[in-house]
């Protein structure tokens, strides 16, 4: 069975990219694989593990509905979003990997780096880009 994986955060372009996801797993007849990459340190504490594990308990239930077969995945090593979206792109052999993008400003893109570019640059197959509110 194909696979498509899509990366989740808990916000409007995650959403957009979890809805897109689910879209093209339907259509492609696929499995989806849901990753929730969290870089863990001292910021990552009881509290914001608990509020990521509601999140995706959120996820879970919504996808139970949606009758696809599919996987959660949570991870928290260290290691940027993009390493882990790629990682499990690979390791699923996905034939597709979808993500969310939101606007940033040219500063926040200098300072911050771009993962969406490292995975559009990395990933082993096609990624699909998807905008909050399109």
């Amino acid at each position: 069975m194909s696979t498509v994986v899509v990366g989740y955060v808990a916000k409007p372009e995650g959403e957009a990219a979890l809805d897109r996801a689910v879209e093209e797993a339907r259509l492609r007849g696929s499995s989806l694989v849901v990753v929730s990459s969290h870089r863990g340190g001292q910021e990552y504490d009881e509290a914001r593990a608990a509020a990521a594990q509601a999140e995706l308990d959120g996820v879970r239930a919504r996808l139970e509905a949606s009758g696809l077969a599919f996987t959660l995945r949570q991870t928290v090593r260290g290691l940027e979003p993009a390493e882990d979206l790629i990682e499990v792109a690979e390791e699923h052999s996905a034939d597709l990997l979808v993500i969310g993008l939101r606007r940033r400003s040219p500063v926040g893109k200098l300072i911050l780096g771009s993962q969406a570019q490292r995975v559009l640059l990395d990933a082993p197959c096609p990624v699909l880009a998807v905008k909050a509110g399109s």
